[in-house]
């Protein structure tokens, strides 16, 4: 009698206890009753049925009741069913393979506890009806009453894992006798929860909002200038939350390091360093080298010479100074050691409140070309190869705020280095697209 009792206190406590508990856990059945788990098995046959043990293709729906009880239809599909061949004759036999189909409902019940809720133990029973391509021995239908064993392991409230055994209990008539077939079912699938998913929920709360979504509230791109309703306000490529918080760069300045590539362009296409100008150390702009030169900014050993000279010339004029003459002489002595070597010369302005862009532009070429003169006809350079280009204003080292930095801007760049045909330029990988500002 102690026995009987304590088994049923056991199953009052599975029965009752955890499913008082499990009541704040309905609303998920609730909201989202209805399940399906596609899934493969296998049937496994008593040795003297006309046909072998089958390998099949499953799928079954669901629906929860509750936090235990849930009912099930299933669809198990036996496309090749091999049939077997005996030398008796008293056994019943097909001639030919055959197939199947059987059709299943089940009420299961959930053991779940509240301790392990992915871990999801369940009992059930039911009734089947099996289609047979051909008659087995009463006919093409046969019906079946099953038993259930099996567990779900939940990973999130929408996707779990599922393995079941079935064992199926199969009376059929066989002339005058009574002939009874049971078959063991393994199962193995993945149950997937329609509408299980948590819906989003949007409040209005106290704080600032990041109109933009690039990273930066609001109240932070007021402070650092940025536009709070743009999430690239210099328009480089890199959102300003990504420049502030994971690149250093400014979110403000397209050109972060003053070497003739966008922020963007640095990170996102060459890998190199928006905040360091020479990224691989080798004495030339990362800018310079994509545009200009078609070599690799991060690899050293391909850069050129350069050499910056901050020739002063007199108010519209590109006369050199003769102040300058030993600079330029020592550009004429590097030429003259390695008569392979070619030279560019790039002249740069400053930029003032008044500066007209067409003017510098021209100035500066002026500028450089009489510096290519001065190596050609007083250094005696060959001039097929030199060559000489202005860019004004368009190509600043350091922001025109400061006389210090307009002077670094007012400068004569000289290049030295092999020639590169276009076609290795191609071969190299590097563009020679300008990507500067």
């Amino acid at each position: 009698m102690k026995k009987w009792l304590l088994c049923g206190l056991i199953t009052a406590e599975l029965m009752v206890g955890p499913g008082v508990a499990l009541a704040q856990y309905n609303d998920l059945f609730e909201r989202a009753p209805w399940s399906i788990t596609p899934g493969l098995s296998y049937t496994v046959r008593e040795g003297d049925e006309p046909v072998e043990d089958s390998v099949n293709f499953s799928l079954k729906a669901g629906y929860d009741q509750n936090a235990r009880v849930t009912y099930e239809f299933g669809l198990d599909l036996m496309p090749v069913l091999k049939h077997r061949t005996w030398e008796s004759t008293k056994k019943f036999q097909v001639d030919d393979d055959t197939w199947g189909a059987r059709f299943g409902g089940d009420a299961l019940l959930h053991l779940r506890n509240i301790q392990n809720l992915r871990f999801d133990p369940y009992v059930g029973a039911g009734l089947g009806l099996t289609y047979y391509g051909e008659d087995l021995g009463d006919g093409n239908l046969v019906p079946s009453v099953q038993a259930d064993l099996g567990f779900f392991y939940h990973f999130n409230d929408e996707w779990a894992l599922r393995a079941d055994y079935r064992h199926e209990f199969i009376s059929i008539e066989l002339g005058s006798d009574i002939r009874t077939e049971m078959h063991n079912n393994f199962n193995l699938g993945v149950n997937y929860r329609f509408g299980a998913k948590t819906p989003q929920r949007f409040e209005v709360m106290g704080g600032s909002l990041d109109s933009d979504g690039d990273g930066l509230l609001d109240d932070e791109e007021m402070e650092r200038g940025t536009d709070p309703f743009n999430p690239d306000t210099d328009g480089d490529g890199l959102s300003d939350g990504d420049e502030v918080n994971l690149y250093k760069t400014d979110p403000l300045n397209s050109d972060s390091d003053w070497d003739g590539l966008k922020d963007g362009s640095e990170v996102l296409v060459y890998s190199t360093n928006p905040m360091v100008a020479d990224t691989d150390g080798g004495g030339v702009t990362d800018g310079h080298e994509v545009i200009e030169d078609g070599t690799d900014p991060l690899d050293p050993a391909d850069d050129m010479q350069l050499y910056t000279l901050n020739i002063e010339f007199d108010y519209d004029k590109a006369v050199i100074r003769p102040a300058y003459y030993d600079e330029l002489d020592v550009i004429v002595k590097v030429l003259q050691r390695d008569p392979q070597a070619h030279a560019k010369v790039e002249g740069h302005a400053d930029k003032r409140a008044k500066s007209d862009r067409k003017y510098n532009l021209q100035l500066s070429e002026r500028r450089a070309k009489a510096v290519m003169e001065y190596l050609v006809d007083v250094g005696g350079i060959d001039a097929s190869r030199l060559s000489s280009k202005g860019f004004g204003f368009e190509r600043p080292v350091a922001p025109n705020d400061t006389e210090e930095n307009m002077q670094k801007n007012r400068r004569t760049d000289i290049y030295i280095g092999q020639p590169k045909s276009e076609e290795d330029v191609v071969e190299s990988g590097v563009s020679t697209e300008p990507v500067a500002e």
